[in-house]
């Protein structure tokens, strides 16, 4: 046979090309021949979209860490503490005395302590009654002693005295800078009862509620520090110090760091009491109280003189931890004197 009747019957038994021969053939992806149309299907099988992961849009940041609920009031450990009150704002908020507005502390004017602590909770927050009670006052004119005063630094206030007391004498607490009041005067109040919302009125840099506790008088000069009246988180302490110098004078505006160990973070500043409308415990005669503190070992630091002083202190949940500062002794974990025979027990005692 010749060579030009072989390539003849060769190129007779090759398959035939679909289509136009001149095409490029579909290239073959190593671990896809599943994907490809076979010949004898009439439309190809359409093409897997590859997954798509669809998130949901983060929300808004938390207004704070986690925090465990408060003892059930009223709360005592010592027969000398009187955790009477519940929070006036609800845990969904920030209900804690923001650090750098304490009771003691002087901000707008060097004659002018502040009586309360400030709780930086938001415009429109419910205010809740920090106990049961009887609500005397309920509008503008608190501080003034003006009612129907508009221009009272106080703004919207509530007073409340309530169906117990301490020491004999009665018990009132304080709600101040409300952009709305649902409470009125004369009617009786439960704890946890919605009594107005958190605003700006009065003399404010911004949304939040000035809550006071007042013993013995409705009084600007009759308060006492809330974070010894509040109950705590479970778990969770207080610290109170009584700072003097060599003549046994308190110390007034020293400011006290207190780190938690070991990490020493978060680091917390608390100054001492001012001179001025504010008056101490019975009990501790403190000029320093720090409330909210994780049960724990921390670190107390301080400069006096120019030169740094520290000591050590544990907090135990539920419970007041006492310290002194002297200029001969230093740093002290000496427990107040035993109360005189007039000083009754730390114990909620009914009102008239």
């Amino acid at each position: 046979m010749s060579g030009l009747a072989l390539l003849s019957l060769l190129a007779s038994c090759a398959p035939a090309m679909p289509g136009n021969a001149s095409q490029t053939p579909t290239a073959v992806v190593a671990g896809e021949a599943s994907q490809l149309p076979s010949e004898s299907e009439a439309t190809p099988r359409p093409t897997i979209e590859p997954f798509r992961f669809i998130l949901p849009t983060p929300g808004a940041e938390p207004v704070s860490g986690w925090r465990p609920p408060l003892y059930p009031i009223p709360w005592s450990v010592s027969p000398y503490d009187h955790f009477y009150f519940a929070r006036p704002i609800a845990a969904d908020n920030v209900n804690w005395p923001l650090a750098e507005y304490r009771y003691g502390g002087v901000f707008f004017a060097p004659n002018i302590v502040h009586t309360g602590v400030d709780i930086d909770a938001a415009k429109g927050a419910p205010i809740l009654a920090a106990g049961g009670g009887t609500v005397i006052s309920a509008g503008w004119g608190l501080y003034t002693e003006v009612p129907g005063n508009e221009s009272d630094p106080y703004g919207l206030a509530v007073v409340i005295r309530h169906d117990f007391g301490y020491k004999g004498q009665s018990l009132f607490t304080i709600y101040a800078h409300m952009s709305a009041i649902t409470a009125v005067e004369g009617q009786h109040v439960e704890t946890g009862d919605v009594i107005g919302l958190v605003g700006d009125t009065g003399a404010t840099t911004g949304p939040h509620l000035h809550f006071e506790v007042r013993l013995g008088k409705n009084s600007f000069y009759n308060t006492f520090n809330p974070e010894l009246w509040m109950a705590p988180p479970q778990g969770w302490g207080v610290l109170v110090g009584r700072i003097t110098d060599e003549k046994g004078k308190l110390l007034n505006q020293y400011s006290i760091e207190v780190r938690p160990l070991p990490a020493e973070v978060p680091l917390r500043k608390v100054l001492t009491y001012a001179e001025g409308s504010v008056n101490a415990d019975p009990y501790y005669q403190e000029n320093l109280a720090l409330s909210d503190l994780p049960a724990g070992i921390y670190k107390v630091l301080m400069k006096y003189k120019d030169k740094d002083a520290q000591f050590f202190v544990e907090i135990f949940p539920g419970q007041v931890t006492y310290f002194t500062f002297t200029d001969k002794d230093g740093f002290q974990l000496t427990p107040p004197p035993v109360p005189t025979l007039n000083f009754l027990p730390g114990t909620a005692t009914a009102t008239p």
